[in-house]
């Protein structure tokens, strides 16, 4: 049984920069693909980033390109979400997924596996 745990959400004023951390168990890591989901309050979940099996690719969301970046470590069975200059409008939960293939996607559809959600919160 796989199983997603993030954690790294906070609090946090706007400009500030956070790191999300998800590590998964129950699984071969190394072989899926991973991606970064939110959802705003009143909104559905919106995709924001994407890393490959191996961490050689990369595709981030418009909304947050230039900001944020995916990473992770296959050795830990984690990957991880850098938010540099966080505005009101990161403001979410956000989920990581696992994905049953190695190459990148986007659509919720895309992904079997998720995470219970760490909240992050920017404002003054």
């Amino acid at each position: 049984q796989v199983t997603l745990v993030e954690s790294g959400g906070d609090f946090v004023q706007p400009g500030a920069s956070l790191t999300l951390s998800c590590t998964a168990s129950g699984v071969t890591f190394r072989r899926h693909a991973m991606a970064w989901f939110r959802q705003p309050p009143g909104k559905g979940r919106e995709f924001v980033a994407t890393i490959n099996y191996e961490g050689s690719f990369t595709h981030y969301a418009d909304s947050i390109k230039g900001r944020f970046t995916i990473s992770r470590d296959n050795d830990k069975s984690t990957v991880f979400l850098q938010m540099n200059n966080l505005t009101a409008e990161d403001t979410g939960v956000y989920y990581c997924a696992l994905r049953d293939k190695q190459w990148v996607a986007t659509r919720l559809t895309d992904f079997a596996s998720w995470g219970q959600g760490t909240q992050v919160t920017v404002s003054s």
